[in-house]
């Protein structure tokens, strides 16, 4: 086996730590932390709900629905009150 491939054991997660403190420095290091596990949270919280809407059974297509009387007038009352206006506008 090739012994470049394996994980990182002992020693070199010692390298990794003081290369990530260097970098970083050791007050950033809480932050960075905090930020990355809020991040992989919500990741596990967003593929949580796309396997949950996989899941979920598909809903009826919507209905369409009666709309009601845009206003509360007697429509025969409407009906004669546009006839009489047409009239006076015809005869005008």
């Amino acid at each position: 086996m090739n012994a470049l491939i394996g994980m990182p054991q002992g020693a070199e997660w010692l390298v990794i730590l003081a290369i990530v403190v260097l970098v970083f420095g050791a007050a950033k290091l809480p932050d960075l932390a905090r930020g990355t596990g809020q991040a992989l949270r919500i990741f596990k919280n967003e593929t949580k709900g796309l396997k949950d809407d996989d899941e979920a059974p598909k809903p009826e297509a919507a209905r369409p629905t009666e709309l009601p009387p845009i206003s509360s007038v007697d429509e025969s009352r409407t009906d004669t009150t546009l006839q009489d206006r047409q009239t006076d506008n015809r005869n005008g």
